[in-house]
């Protein structure tokens, strides 16, 4: 399909904190090299935003947002303990965005494991990552105890089924496996599950179901991750378990991820902000150009999405440029420029 005679694309971009900044500048490169007409609005989010606005979620980035429906954001800052909330639960909250969609697909092969081709769904806004925390005060020590409320709803835990395997039907997939901790959570989780299975009644037949404690699936990943397909799991569970698998694939900067809601849709690198490599040009910005590649799918062009992700296997495989994290030597801007020479043959 031409580009040439495609109308532009409002969308959000975020260079968000740390190594954002140069993996925005090089996904978008590529973007533009490719011919994904898109209109940038950029914004800050995260420490960016605490420094220009005073807020790490600026009105006009949400602004934007709302007017987009779009974004592609970098990795943000939060502070661990104290500090301002996440940046990222905002955004979930703020555009109902309830699926969190993690691939992770072998493309540098040879290593300990190979051959990776899996989904993690998780629940985006619920769980026991509503934020409902408290301390109770004891003997003049106010956080003697710590108190969290997780939170999971009857609609949600059948929204995010029902994209779960909506998901699998539309990729080819064959199998879904529910991820719960039902044995102990017996209503937190316990809903998410009797929800799941009574949504996997009405696909019988053309999806495969199965289920895991998420203890057990932990193990079951890293023994044999290859009887995995598509994995359901709550919001909690879905965090550790995708970190784990970005593990089977070459680590986090080999992953992306999208998140689906209601009213908008926002791709990223599932990595953090890398504070401690940022500047130095030797950030991977694969993660983010696969999320890239997710958002054209998102906008239904497939084929800019297909042609990105050839380039980049290209990159890393026939030309053997790669990254310091992936045991080669290059650094962002040379990765991205022998990337962009893929994409112009």
């Amino acid at each position: 399909m031409s580009t040439a005679n495609q109308p532009t694309i409002p969308a959000t971009l975020i260079p968000g904190d740390g190594i954002g900044p140069e993996i925005v500048e090089a996904t978008v490169m590529a973007l533009d090299v490719l011919g994904a007409r898109f209109d940038w609005e950029t914004c800050s989010a995260g420490l960016a935003g605490m420094k220009e606005f005073g807020d790490p979620l600026p009105q006009s980035t949400l602004d934007s947002i709302h007017r987009t429906k779009l974004a592609l954001k970098g990795p943000l800052e939060t502070p661990v303990g104290g500090g301002y909330r996440s940046s990222n639960v905002r955004l979930r909250e703020e555009f109902k965005l309830y699926a969190n969609v993690r691939p992770a697909k072998t493309i540098i092969p040879g290593g300990r494991y190979d051959d990776i081709d899996l989904v993690l769904l998780r629940e985006n806004n619920e769980g026991l990552y509503v934020g409902f925390e408290h301390y109770i005060p004891i003997d003049g020590d106010p956080h003697a105890v710590a108190m969290a409320t997780g939170v999971n709803t009857r609609a949600g835990c059948r929204r995010i089924a029902e994209y779960a395997f909506d998901y699998a039907v539309k990729n080819g997939r064959k199998k879904v496996t529910i991820v719960h901790k039902a044995n102990i959570m017996k209503a937190l989780t316990g809903l998410f599950l009797d929800t799941t299975r009574e949504v996997a009644k009405k696909y019988e037949g053309r999806i495969e179901c199965d289920q895991r404690i998420v203890d057990a699936c932990a193990m079951q990943l890293v023994l044999n991750p290859w009887q995995f397909d598509v994995i359901v799991t709550t919001n909690l569970f879905g965090d550790i378990l995708s970190d784990e698998i970005a593990g089977l694939v070459g680590g986090l900067g080999m992953v992306p991820g999208a998140n689906i809601g209601v009213e908008a849709a926002i791709f990223e690198a599932v990595h953090g902000s890398a504070p401690d490599i940022a500047g130095k040009g030797i950030a991977n910005p694969v993660a983010l150009m696969l999320a890239a590649a997710m958002m054209l799918d998102h906008i239904d062009r497939r084929d800019l999405g297909g042609r990105l992700r050839q380039g980049i296997d290209a990159t890393l495989n026939v030309d053997k440029v790669r990254t310091g994290d992936l045991g080669g030597t290059a650094s962002t801007k040379q990765f991205t420029a022998a990337l962009i020479r893929r994409l112009n043959t």
